[in-house]
């Protein structure tokens, strides 16, 4: 350990501490001990001080144990002459500075809290996103989960200048990672550069600006405790576990831009302890594999990605603009929009259909119609995208899943924004975009490119064709649609009784090992990503993927969903840890979970009926629990009776919660997630002969604890009054 480095993070380390207990003397003049503090909507009190010692700050007078113990971990200032011997200190000043960190940015939220916004993307107000609430947390999760990203960048300081700042975070975004951004060098931030240069900023590009300061960084530290204690089932206080599953499992690193201050080695020391290498771009003291130093800008993403072990591949798609997931999320709006199609304003359909061999030209991409370049800015155009594949392995069952693609690789192009999915789609193609050369003909490139690249086992050839012309889209809907109806006639006649094999899921194993996803025609992943047909066409393409076949084998129990193939197979997977569960019972050994599940539902015994409530919604519930703190309860592969985790659409699903009664046991869920369900839930209840029952059913409007609620459900004879009771 170098002696420079031990100096400035004891220095660092002992400034932060001092600067965290005077203003905690401050917050308590102004407020007293018993001022409530916490990040907004997150279940885990201050996480880092929670995960690595256990302890719970909920009130400013419990901020003073964890100060006494920063303290305690400040090594004496003055070195003594075995370098050896300044790694571990080191590593302990580095902690007392990430509590102390926290303390502050918990003080900062009662002082100052309109300096963070709390929408998931930057206002006009404020550029500071502050903490991730477990909403987001629990949302990006699932890309940390099913490997669209392979980690996260904390990126302190700034570039050198606009342009660098931008090339850094689009090489960063192009290999897919999320950036986590903080802290300021000569008063300029990296976040703030990059909105100087035009680029989009937020939770929906992944570049994610939490804080002016160094402190901020500390929001970095806690998104990947969080994902530790709700995914991988790490206890708060085993600091040990918590450091190595960090270590191994969350693939994050540091990056420092610019001149390092004493407070930012103290945090750098910190982030040490959780296994997250640094990487400087200037020349300080290196220590490979953990500080590498003097790395060029051009360089600093692909070095970090090796110095961490994470290899990602960067894909080459014939489009002039960048191109990755991490452009998903991003927004056209307004007076940069120069093309717009669907959305209501025009005719939109996206439409997959199979061809004979001999009928498909690979790689014909044909615009029939006005292209870009025939309509000035601004204008509207009727779209119908039509591609046509062939190839010996190709199935009809295929079709769906290749669509359900069209959404997210013409997202993937910077400057390009698409919504929806068959004949309700959005397209808005930006100015930028255009005058960097993109043509509607590049939607029919890229879809060509990707599809052979992530889906070219299934097929030999692919075509598209790209109308623009208003008859041409009105026939091709016309079409559409009648495939439409057929597909979901025939995926709606699947049952779990008549299938023979099932299919796992293993996604969620990387942050949750103990946790294997079985799905069947009729209990959807629990996150809501994967249904059987996706599943069946993942093993046809990656036979050696997280989607392996399970046969269903011997029936054990109809009622409750288990069967000895599943069993076997759930043994095998989770590592002897879960030997059984049952697929349609809460109350029974229900499925395992992670903490990507969509909805968690919990019984309400004094309603003898269920609740369910999804991850969007953030206030109390009636079986006294937030969403937050039911999944941090049930999540991390572990079977919990009376809870059970499971996607928004599995509550429409026949087999839902068939054991105990199905929907007829639900009384309660929030308003927002009835107006999502509705259409497909009143189908259900019509078929069970209770076609009001949805109007049956309480919500927060109505009240939030069962004794609020029971007089609704008794009012509207809820069937769940009557059914025999849960427990």
């Amino acid at each position: 350990m170098s002696k420079i480095i031990y100096l400035a993070v004891i220095r660092g380390a002992y400034r932060l501490v001092e600067d965290a207990e005077n203003a905690w003397r401050q917050a308590k003049k102004r407020w007293g001990d018993v001022k409530q503090v916490g990040f907004p909507n997150t279940a885990y009190f201050l996480p880092v001080i929670y995960a690595v010692t256990g302890l719970k700050v909920e009130t400013l007078a419990d901020m003073e144990t964890v100060l006494i113990r920063s303290r305690a971990l400040l090594p004496p200032k003055a070195p003594g002459n075995n370098l050896l011997a300044y790694l571990g200190p080191t590593l302990d000043a580095g902690l007392a500075a990430l509590f102390a960190e926290e303390l502050l940015e918990a003080i900062r939220y009662l002082e100052t809290p309109h300096i963070y916004t709390q929408s998931e993307d930057p206002t006009q107000d404020t550029l500071w996103l502050g903490a991730a609430d477990d909403v987001i947390l629990r949302k990006r999760g699932v890309e940390f989960v099913d490997g669209s990203v392979p980690g996260f960048a904390a990126i302190l300081g700034s570039a050198p200048d606009e342009k660098i700042a931008a090339s850094i975070a689009a090489d960063l975004q192009q290999r897919n990672f999320f950036s986590f951004m903080s802290a300021s060098n000569d008063g300029r931030c990296l976040s703030e550069q990059l909105v100087s240069a035009g680029t989009q900023v937020g939770w929906s590009t992944r570049l994610v600006p939490f804080g002016p300061d160094v402190s901020a960084t500390i929001f970095a530290i806690g998104f990947a405790v969080r994902v530790a204690l709700s995914f991988g089932g790490v206890a708060p206080g085993d600091y040990r576990k918590l450091f190595e599953y960090c270590k191994t499992r969350v693939a994050a690193f540091v990056i420092a831009l610019g001149d390092l201050s004493d407070e930012w080695y103290a945090t750098a020391a910190g982030a040490l302890n959780f296994g997250f290498p640094i990487i400087a771009d200037t020349p300080i003291p290196e220590i490979p594999p953990s500080i590498i130093s003097g790395v060029r800008h051009d360089t600093i993403v692909a070095r970090a990605a090796d110095v961490r072990g994470v290899k990602v591949v960067v894909t080459q798609v014939p489009v002039p603009v960048a191109y990755g997931p991490a452009f998903e999320g991003e927004r056209v709006r307004g007076e940069k929009v120069y093309l717009e199609c669907g959305g209501g304003r025009t005719s939109m359909v996206e439409w997959v259909t199979s061809q004979p061999i001999d009928e498909v030209i690979d790689g014909l991409v044909e615009v029939i119609g006005p292209e870009i370049t025939d309509v000035p800015a601004g204008s509207r155009l009727p779209l119908a995208i039509v591609i046509e594949v062939a190839g010996r392995q190709m199935q009809e069952d295929y079709e769906p899943i290749l669509e359900r693609q069209i959404h997210h690789l013409i997202n993937y192009a910077q400057g390009v924004m698409h919504l929806g999915q068959r004949d309700i789609g959005w397209l808005r193609v930006s100015k930028a975009a255009v005058e960097k050369g993109f043509r509607l003909a590049h939607i029919g490139k890229l879809l060509h490119a990707k599809l052979h690249q992530d889906f070219g086992r299934i097929f030999d050839k692919v075509q598209v064709k790209i109308f623009t012309n208003k008859d041409d889209v009105s026939a091709v809907a016309s079409k559409a649609r009648e495939i439409y109806a057929a597909r979901d006639a025939r995926i709606e006649g699947m049952t779990d009784e008549t299938t023979e094999t099932f299919y796992s899921c293993l996604l969620c194993q990387s942050f949750a090992p103990s946790h294997v996803c079985v799905i069947s025609p009729e209990r959807t992943g629990l996150c809501g990503s994967y249904n059987w047909m996706d599943c069946k066409a993942s093993f046809d393409i990656a036979p050696t993927g997280p989607n392996q076949p399970v046969p269903k084998g011997q029936t054990i129990d109809a009622r409750l969903g288990q069967w000895k193939g599943v069993n076997e197979y759930v043994f095998k997977a989770s590592r002897g840890k879960v030997d059984h569960y049952n697929f349609y019972s809460i109350i029974s050994d229900p499925m395992t979970a992670c903490g990507c599940m969509e909805c968690i539902s919990s019984i309400l015994p004094m309603c003898n009926g269920v609740m369910t409530v999804n991850r969007e919604f953030t206030d109390m519930t009636p079986c006294g629990m937030k969403f937050t703190t039911l999944a941090g309860t049930i999540g991390g592969g572990v079977t919990t009776p009376g809870f059970v985790g499971h996607s928004k659409y599995n509550i429409t699903q026949r087999k839902y919660l068939a054991a105990e009664g199905g929907i007829k046991r639900l009384v309660w869920m929030p308003r927002s997630l009835k107006e999502e369900v509705a259409e497909l839930f009143n189908e259900r209840a019509n078929e069970v002969g209770i076609p009001d029952l949805l109007d049956r059913i309480a919500d927060e409007t109505v009240g939030t604890t069962e004794e609020e609620i029971l007089p609704f459900l008794t009012a509207k004879n809820h069937p769940a009054l009557s059914l025999e009771p849960l427990i």
